[in-house]
């Protein structure tokens, strides 16, 4: 290796750490206090004081429904139908065995159930190193935040550096060199059309093209295959169109809190 690429590469993992730190405290101010439904208004709490351990279960399913989400309302004291199997939030992203497809998540759960502080504590932990350290960058968005530039046009690289800055200041933009965690929180308050069989392929992480071409490609694993995605939402009814594109899935029980 000439001395000016390895200049380059080392020069490139000084950045890449550096961001990674101010990312990690962006994350920690945004995310250690909550306000929302806890405590008196206008009174933060810590997150971790607060956090209450969710039931996670696996399914076997991406297609998720109304009939989903009130049964699980009317059976809140019965026992499940059949037997689940428990997930650890540390093994959210572990994939199938002899599964080889980019690894794309959806944890469903009623409303209040605590999908979004699930989303929330996990990325704590990893920003405060108590979890996940062989992620180098997790990008939470809510569809909220999404929804507000849904009339943009971004590349990948340019809706990463919109919404984390840190990574346009430390010149990333080849997030393939890094293990990537998207957290995409509340597809049900989507204003997206996301249609997985019909949106054209994009493969470029540099192209700009519409937010909703660039969600339906990641999470259908075209665009940027390497990184890791989870999605959360409650139990709504989904289109064809949009049931495709998730290889696993996973249940917050309203019966277990």
């Amino acid at each position: 290796m000439k001395q000016e690429e390895l200049a380059d590469r080392l020069q490139s993992r000084t950045a890449a750490a550096e961001c990674q730190r101010e990312l990690k405290s962006t994350l920690k101010e945004r995310f250690q206090c909550v306000f929302e439904g806890i405590g008196k208004e206008g009174h933060p709490t810590l997150l971790n004081q607060i956090y209450t351990e969710l039931y996670i279960t696996e399914g076997g399913s991406a297609e998720v429904n109304d009939e989903h989400e009130v049964r699980q309302i009317e059976t809140a004291s019965r026992k499940p139908d059949r037997p689940e199997t428990p997930i650890r939030q540390e093994d959210l992203f572990k994939a199938s065995p002899g599964r080889d497809a980019p690894i794309r998540v959806m944890t469903k759960g009623v409303a209040g159930i605590g999908k979004t502080v699930l989303t929330q504590k996990f990325t704590l932990d990893w920003a405060e190193g108590k979890a996940n350290q062989d992620i180098q960058f997790t990008f939470p968005f809510t569809f909220r935040e999404l929804n507000v530039v849904r009339q943009n046009k971004f590349s990948l690289v340019e809706l990463v550096h919109h919404f984390f800055p840190e990574t346009r200041d430390a010149g990333i933009c080849r997030f393939d060199q890094f293990s990537v965690v998207f957290i995409f929180d509340g597809l049900d308050e989507s204003r997206l059309p996301l249609d997985f069989l019909n949106t054209e392929i994009l493969t470029d992480v540099t192209e700009s093209t519409s937010v909703e071409v660039l969600l339906t490609n990641l999470i259908r694993g075209k665009l940027l295959p390497s990184a890791r995605l989870w999605i959360t939402t409650r139990p709504v009814l989904l289109r064809p169109s949009e049931r495709s594109g998730v290889s696993g899935c996973s249940s917050c029980p309203s019966d277990l809190h």
